[in-house]
């Protein structure tokens, strides 16, 4: 598997769990009443279960955005090719304009 691949599935799941750890405290704190609210609807395994899914969708995201913001660049030289290389910025010279007065 190519390397950026394994880079940005290593920070997907680092970003999920995170997200697990997340929903975690929101039902052991019992923030607004959430856990009293699944523990007593019908349906609540489902509801927290999509609440995990969206959150984990979401940390990963960020986390895999972070990471490749972060990312520092190494810069091996030029690479192949065939384009022109210019050896000193002195070979970039501007032209003259010649530029009529308006009347």
């Amino acid at each position: 598997m190519p390397l950026l691949v394994r880079f940005l599935m290593r920070h997907a799941a680092i970003g999920f769990g995170i997200a697990i750890l997340f929903v975690g405290a929101l039902l052991a704190l019992d923030a607004q009443g959430l856990r009293s609210l699944l523990v007593a609807a019908p349906d609540g395994w489902l509801a927290a279960g999509v609440l995990t899914f969206a959150m984990g969708l979401t940390f990963s995201s960020v986390q895999m955005g972070a990471a490749v913001m972060l990312l520092t660049t190494r810069d091996n030289g030029p690479g192949g090719g065939r384009r022109i290389r210019l050896r000193a910025p002195g070979h970039l010279v501007p032209a003259p304009v010649r530029i009529r007065p308006s009347r």
